[in-house]
């Protein structure tokens, strides 16, 4: 079955916060901060993304990305296990940059945990490049973060599609 992409709603907390707590359950992200995050991704004031990969009635992953100016943030990448190297964390950082483009950012950063080396490779294969560090950026475990960035997101994108 083919994971579909859809906009997050606030019915997709539930199901957000389970996947959550499953895959970073020292720093999962709370109610509320889906909530206030979901609060600025609709309408045209907009500045911020949410999407859900959804297969029949089960979430199998979200995503989030938020554009100040210029730049945007990608907020959140998660994938259930049983997802992991099936393209689905492609396709949602995918969908991520296309919203990027759209919010005319020249640049995407992102923080991802210097542990989480299956997720730095993703990034990489769509330009990424680490930029530096941020110490115990993830608390309470105190683990530090890889910050990377990304120039024209639009360009990476299409190359991605071509390439897959």
């Amino acid at each position: 079955m083919t994971s579909v992409l859809r906009e997050m709603r606030w019915w997709d907390i539930d199901p957000v916060l389970e996947l959550e707590k499953d895959l970073f359950p020292e720093d999962a992200w709370s109610r509320g901060m889906f909530w206030s995050e979901l609060a600025h991704a609709r309408g045209p004031e907009a500045t911020k993304r949410y999407v859900v990969a959804v297969e029949g009635d089960r979430l199998v992953g979200y995503a989030g990305l938020a554009a100040s100016g210029d730049l945007a943030d990608i907020q959140t990448i998660a994938v259930t296990r049983d997802h992991w190297g099936t393209g689905l964390g492609g396709r949602l950082l995918t969908e991520l940059l296309r919203a990027a483009t759209a919010f005319e950012c020249a640049e995407v950063m992102l923080e991802c945990r210097i542990d989480n080396v299956r997720a730095q490779k993703l990034y990489e294969r769509y330009g990424f490049e680490a930029i530096g560090f941020r110490r115990g950026y993830y608390q309470p475990g105190n683990v530090d973060a890889l910050v990377m960035r990304l120039n024209g997101p639009s360009t990476s994108v299409q190359g991605n599609e071509i390439n897959g």
